[in-house]
């Protein structure tokens, strides 16, 4: 009976054995296979290269360096003494000593990571010394050939999700796809100990580098910018400043610099509120280099013609509890448009800011983009709101006339006085001329420009600001034998529901040569403590990044 009961019991042991292997066998083969797989094989992703950014002339300003890591495998490190030293002597990098010696101790640990960042120079001398339980993974860095120049536009590459790089801020972040490869893989068997098995199964799938940016931004004038903006803030003791250069044509981004910046390669030191670039999101009054345009508006609809008299520009005029004056408290009676333009005169523009009335003129703030973005391809663009129409009231038409009560960008403002130069076209601002994907280039699709003003009224406003430059308190500074279209700008800081009088943002804006431009610029000072005025800071500033964009592109004087 017993024996009868033992057979039952292993009979029925065996068969649940059989069963089990069958599961696992045949049932279960592939799920199975696959974990063994996974413990067996180890995975490292090969990291493609993010792609070139390029300026016009085709030189790199950011590209991609190989870089490596050094990995220890302390379970094979015989001699950690000889291993230190022959490491320190081969790299440039600190290593903890405490560190190290704790790590190579462990001789169940497999992997490592002991440095990072080594060059290919450093990498080849450590391999030259044959030591055992060392290994290199490769990676990709930014170079910066430039150092900081146009870092703003640029951007940088940090970690992102999921331990990505990922590009952030400029180019870097608004093409982050483009900018991107496609990462490829390398796959290599190991033993129980987590050990290199030298005649394992080994595959590895390449990685493909990103695709390259070529900007229209000028190198030689991009660093004269940079140069002269940072020599003109300590010069005139301003807070920041920035400057925008552009093809008035094809909207091309020239150059485009603020200060204070900061240096991409080392951006985890830096201070953070300098990675935006201001000169596409910050906000701030015009003041009088809005006059071109409000002018413009007035002739465009026919209301008024150069000649036409100001009847009102005899003294300071009330509207409602406000008093508006001129700016030097000078009044010109009996000014004609081109005077009240070449005097800057407050007054004058208020006349011609209701000959207008709310509706048109706020129906051409909106057709040349103001409340909008201007679409450049920057990340981290933002624009001021324009208030609604149905809230302007008489004092917000007047004081839009001179451009107080209104909001804008460096690049809007650029871009509206782009508008003059060019015979009336609204362009869209573009950093990127073309992508190239290796030896293919990508044309940008070109959005067709929408005309704001008629060809007739650019050269009629034209010639008003070349007699503002020629006639104007400016005049000084200006280039000889040079015809330059421009306008001076002194604008008070609105703080706390009131304007400060001591603190302004003085700017000028112009293109030239004025017959056939062949730029238009913006430079802005905010806050200059040797003069509040645009005339005698912001004007001489453009003057002189001027001159050196004449010797750039071999512009002759007239």
């Amino acid at each position: 009976m017993r024996l009868r009961f033992l057979f039952f019991v292993f009979l029925l042991a065996w068969l649940a054995l059989v069963i089990r292997l069958f599961y696992w066998q045949v049932k279960s083969f592939d799920k199975l296979f696959l974990a063994a797989r996974l413990q067996q094989q180890s995975k490292s992703t090969l990291v493609a290269p993010r792609g070139k950014i390029l300026s016009a002339d085709n030189y790199p300003l950011v590209f991609s360096t190989l870089k490596f890591s050094l990995i220890l495998n302390p379970s094979i490190i015989s001699d950690p003494q000889k291993v230190l030293a022959e490491i320190a002597s081969s790299s440039a990098q600190k290593i903890d000593q405490e560190k190290f010696f704790k790590v190579v101790e462990d001789k169940n640990l497999s992997w490592y990571s002991l440095l990072k960042g080594l060059s290919l120079t450093e990498k080849e001398e450590i391999e030259k010394k044959n030591l055992p339980g060392i290994e290199f993974e490769s990676s990709w860095s930014r170079a910066y050939p430039e150092a900081s120049m146009a870092a703003q536009t640029l951007g940088f590459v940090g970690i992102g999700d999921n331990d990505k790089e990922r590009g952030y801020y400029g180019l870097e972040g608004f093409y982050d796809r483009e900018l991107s490869g496609v990462a490829g893989e390398k796959t290599w068997e190991r033993d129980l100990l987590g050990r290199l098995i030298l005649l394992g199964e080994r595959k590895e799938t390449s990685s493909r580098p990103g695709r390259d940016l070529s900007l229209y931004l000028d190198r030689s004038i991009q660093f004269l910018v940079e140069k002269a903006l940072s020599k003109g803030i300590a010069q005139y003791r301003a807070v920041s400043g920035s400057v925008v250069v552009m093809d008035p044509f094809t909207g091309g981004v020239l150059a485009l610099a603020s200060w204070p910046a900061y240096d991409p390669a080392n951006f985890a030191n830096e201070d953070k509120n300098n990675f935006a670039n201001p000169t596409i999101y910050a906000g701030f009054e015009p003041g009088s280099i809005f006059k071109p345009l409000v002018m413009a508006t007035a002739i465009d609809l026919g209301l008024l013609r150069p000649d036409s008299i100001c009847p009102i520009c005899t003294g300071s005029v009330q509207i409602g509890e406000y008093t508006i004056k001129t700016w030097n408290e000078k009044y010109f009676p009996n000014s004609t448009m081109t005077e009240v333009i070449q005097h800057s005169d407050n007054v004058g523009m208020v006349y011609v800011a209701k000959k207008i009335g709310i509706e048109n003129l706020y129906s051409y703030l909106v057709k040349l983009g103001f409340g909008e973005k201007t679409g450049i391809d920057l990340e981290e663009e933002a624009s001021p709101t324009l208030r609604s129409e149905k809230d302007w009231g008489e004092i917000d038409l007047a004081t839009a006339g001179f451009g107080q009560g209104i909001a804008v960008t460096a690049v809007q403002m650029t871009r509206a006085i782009a508008a003059i130069a060019n015979g009336g076209k609204l362009v869209i601002p573009r950093v990127v001329a073309k992508i190239k994907d290796g030896d293919k280039e990508i044309l940008l699709k070109q959005t067709e420009p929408k005309q704001v003003f008629k060809p007739i009224t650019t050269k009629v406003i034209k010639e008003m600001m070349v007699n503002a430059v020629e006639n104007g308190e400016a005049k000084w500074a200006k280039p000889k034998n040079y015809k330059i279209a421009g306008k001076t700008g002194t604008a008070q800081i609105p703080l706390a529901g009131h304007y400060d009088e001591k603190k302004t943002i003085a700017s000028f804006v112009g293109f030239a040569p004025a017959d056939r431009p062949l730029f238009v610029m913006l430079v802005t000072l905010r806050e200059p403590k040797s003069s509040p005025w645009g005339s005698e800071t912001a004007a001489p500033l453009w003057f002189e990044i001027a001159k050196g964009i004449f010797q750039v592109k071999g512009i002759p004087p007239s």
